[in-house]
């Protein structure tokens, strides 16, 4: 009777499994990291393990001098969110997309695959932000291995996972287009202080870089929130996934503000 029941769950894995390779965009599903979802779990995987041995490794070595390849990353990352920015924004604009509510186009259209292609390359470009982490670990700047850090990168990669196999395009646009531009002005600000201490008096503005990222996080969670009790012809599940998202990043990253910015200044009046 075990026997009987271990076969019949794993038949129901199977076809769960099957149900998430079947269901997704067909227009997406030859492309990298799309297909199936063990490619990237594998990704976050082998990222856990280097968040996990990597601190042990560099515990009695010296930091790594990575200033030249931070600098050229950062830069580059600043380029690719910046086409990013541009290609959804030109995208939704030639196909009139409407900001309150915006189904999916899944036909093979020029307009529809560019908004498909810039989807997918912001889908990698989480990917490759994962090399934040390791930077971090390299140059044994320990104290930036933070929840926050790990929980944002390690799920960003997931949910847009999910993003280019069932939904490349459509109402989520607005977060790659939003992302992209806050993305933008934060690789540049990493840039500039790689580029070492002479830049510091030019990165006062630090603070309202931190206040950036939660204003689009508030915008995206009235934007979803609205999209939910709309009559719009998009996943209601995939706005639950992006709306409980969302407030979760508006908590963890008010606490950033508040611990970082607030709590400071009040210990420096006292």
């Amino acid at each position: 009777m075990k026997g009987f029941q271990n076969i019949t769950m794993w038949q129901k894995f199977q076809l769960f499994y099957l149900g998430i390779l079947g269901n997704g965009d067909k227009r997406t599903d030859n492309w990298p990291l799309v297909y199936s979802p063990v490619p990237i779990s594998c990704i976050f995987l082998c990222y856990l393990l280097i968040i996990w041995v990597g601190p042990k490794l560099m515990a009695k070595r010296q930091p790594v001098n990575l200033k030249l390849i931070l600098i050229v990353y950062n830069f580059a990352m600043v380029c690719l969110s910046a086409y990013m920015f541009y290609e959804f924004t030109a995208s939704a604009w030639l196909a009139k997309y409407s900001l309150l509510c915006q189904p999916v186009d899944y036909s093979d259209s020029p307009l529809a695959m560019r908004m498909a292609r810039v989807c997918w390359w912001f889908y990698f470009s989480k990917v490759i932000e994962l090399s934040d982490t390791i930077f971090f670990i390299l140059r044994k700047k320990n104290s930036q291995l933070t929840f926050l850090h790990v929980y944002h990168h390690a799920t960003m990669i997931f949910n847009w996972w999910a993003g280019v196999k069932y939904v490349a395009g459509g109402q989520s646009f607005l977060i790659g287009l939003i992302n992209s531009l806050v993305h933008v002005v934060m690789y540049l600000y990493y840039g500039l202080a790689a580029l070492g201490p002479s830049m510091s008096k030019y990165l006062w503005w630090k603070r309202y870089l931190t206040t950036l990222q939660l204003l689009q996080f508030f915008i995206v969670t009235i934007h979803t929130t609205y999209n939910l009790f709309a009559d719009c012809d998009f996943p209601d599940s995939m706005n639950m996934v992006v709306c409980a998202y969302s407030l979760s990043l508006i908590a963890l990253f008010s606490n950033f503000y508040y611990q970082s910015y607030l709590t400071k200044k009040n210990t420096k009046e006292t």
